[in-house]
């Protein structure tokens, strides 16, 4: 049998279990979400773990909704998962439920009480925790481990009905309460919750743990390799058990097979579902989308791509043991793809007005300049030039230090695709701010006129925009959510101690007029500034962007 050279050891596991006899026909695999808040940047390592096994064995990938819990979870989530994954080219096979499977799970479960491997337990929630004591001691059993299977399985049916009172019993596994590994000591299948689920409706009053439920879905669905995070490798015993009480599968191979790998933790990021949503309720940030977030909606907003992504998790590769990503490593990713396909254009974010002096007042002159020089099918647009334009204050100092090699009076620079200028005069405010920079132009250097005036040397190339023909832009600076590289990583600090105050600056500025037909998630590279996105909210009267990186990692100088 000819097989994928392997890559990781994921594929290696693959390989051996055909080389072993494994049916390549049966392969499948899935990704599991549970709809309780939108994807993030630690999912799409999953997604593109699954994806890339399916598409290297020719095997369907199923996409299965983990919805157990009404409690957190809403078709709100649901939607925007699925449309995260369509983003990023997921394909999937099928689109399935864990709640599709509650009557075969109950059912299954009737069996286990028959068979004396579950009972009903009354005690609390913090007593049954507290008697499954460490793995270092024995666990205590519950008073109700022996009840008759009789009475089980009618306090079964009542939880299942609704006729007792909510958090009142659980249906537990028996199991081992001696057992090292404590996800064996006699694990919750079922508790009641009171809740309207997003699919079912008020059918139901009992939920699947995880646990349970994860396992038999796979044995459902047909995925033969069950790959999740790594904080599950000590659920596999209980998952393989699980699977083993199933009537239908009667001990006969191949059955489903989990494996797990390392999560994708990227520094200077939260990927706690949990964490995340207080973000989002304490107003630190704008919603799930908000382009701090690490979510796939949040990355997209900020302008990352999905080929940017994924080159970002193929680059840090499938591990076995927990790492933290540099996060610049996910910047550089998205740098790349947008130097090759995004278009240049002029922006000023910080504008002072530039007059050139001896220019014909009234005069328009259009100039051609191209498009993307990485990119030589990009073409070129029509740039307004005027007397009067826009450049950025940080490119002009009135007094030039050695290494100062922008604008500064009587040193001359050139206006990229345009002329050679030099400085003459200011204007000042009141307080000593310049208002006005007074100019002359050489009508000889005219970019790309090959004359002996253009080939003077000067020491710098600022961009411009026309003061007179301009799309006047609001621009959201975004920068990283947090200061340090591992917020979540001190158990004594809070991460909330560590939110970035400076994470967005918004700022008024001027771009060149062919921005005014741009549409939401149109990315450019604003030349000498950074890659910027249309946001979601912009509109023909109020055209709004946000910076996806700078053009240079600036985080790197102050480590």
């Amino acid at each position: 049998m000819d097989l994928p050279e392997p890559q990781h050891f994921i594929e290696q596991i693959i390989n051996g279990d055909l080389k072993k006899g494994f049916p390549k026909d049966e392969l499948r695999f899935r990704f599991p979400p549970e709809p309780n808040g939108y994807l993030h940047i630690g999912h799409a390592k999953a997604i593109f773990i699954n994806q890339g096994l399916g598409e290297r064995y020719n095997a369907p990938v199923n996409l299965r909704f983990d919805d157990t819990n009404p409690e957190k979870e809403e078709q709100e989530f649901v939607e925007s998962i699925k449309s995260d994954l369509e983003w990023l080219g997921f394909e999937w096979d099928k689109e399935c439920y864990a709640s599709d499977y509650f009557q075969q799970l109950y059912d299954w479960a009737v069996q286990m009480i028959k068979d004396g491997k579950a009972y009903v337990d009354d005690q609390p929630s913090e007593l049954i925790v507290e008697q499954r004591k460490t793995p270092f001691e024995k666990g205590v059993e519950s008073p109700y481990r022996n009840r008759p299977v009789e009475e089980s399985l009618d306090l079964f049916e009542k939880m299942k009905n609704g006729e007792v009172p909510e958090g009142s019993h659980v249906l537990r596994a028996k199991i081992d309460m001696t057992s090292p590994n404590m996800n064996m000591r006699d694990p919750v299948m079922y508790r009641m919750l009171n809740k309207a689920h997003h699919r079912t409706g008020t059918d139901w009053k009992i939920y699947p743990m995880y646990d349970w439920a994860h396992g038999e879905s796979d044995f459902i669905e047909g995925i033969s390799h069950s790959l999740c995070s790594l904080e599950f490798e000590n659920h596999r015993p209980l998952y393989n058990w699980f699977i083993e009480q199933i009537g239908e599968y009667d001990h006969q191979e191949p059955k489903p097979k989990q494996r797990e790998f390392a999560r994708g933790n990227v520094s200077y990021m939260i990927t706690s579902k949990r964490k995340l949503r207080q973000l989002v309720e304490d107003g630190i940030v704008d919603g799930w989308d908000d382009p701090r977030m690490p979510t796939i909606s949040g990355l997209r907003r900020r302008g990352f791509t999905p080929k940017s992504i994924k080159e970002f998790w193929e680059k840090a590769g499938v591990a076995k043991r927990e790492n933290l990503i540099d996060i610049s490593l996910l910047e550089h990713a998205v740098r790349d793809h947008l130097n090759h396909t995004a278009p240049r254009v002029f922006a000023v974010l910080d504008p002072v007005k530039l007059v050139i002096e001896n220019y014909p007042e009234g005069q328009v002159e259009e100039l051609e300049i191209e498009n993307n020089p990485e990119d030589e099918s990009a073409g070129s647009r029509m740039v307004p030039f005027t007397r009067e334009l826009y450049i950025e204050r940080a490119d002009f100092m009135e007094h030039a230090t050695k290494k100062f090699f922008r604008l500064s009076l009587d040193q001359e620079v050139r206006l990229k695709g345009a002329y050679f200028v030099k400085a003459t005069r200011v204007d000042k405010d009141e307080n000593g701010k310049i208002t006005t920079i007074y100019a002359t132009y050489d009508p000889e250097t005219k970019s790309g006129s090959n004359t002996e005036a253009s080939k003077r040397k000067v020491k710098g190339t600022l961009h411009w925009v026309s003061a007179e023909k301009n799309v006047p832009v609001t621009v959201n600076l975004y920068d990283r959510l947090f200061t340090v590289e591992n917020p979540d990583g001190d158990k004594e600090t809070d991460f909330m101690d560590f939110i970035n105050p400076n994470s967005l600056e918004v700022v008024q500025g001027f771009a060149e007029p062919s921005l005014a037909s741009a549409k939401p998630e149109d990315k450019f590279q604003f030349q000498r500034l950074g890659y910027f996105v249309v946001d979601k909210d912009s509109t023909k009267d109020k055209m709004i962007f946000n910076r996806t990186v700078p053009l240079r990692d600036s985080w790197g100088k102050k480590k």
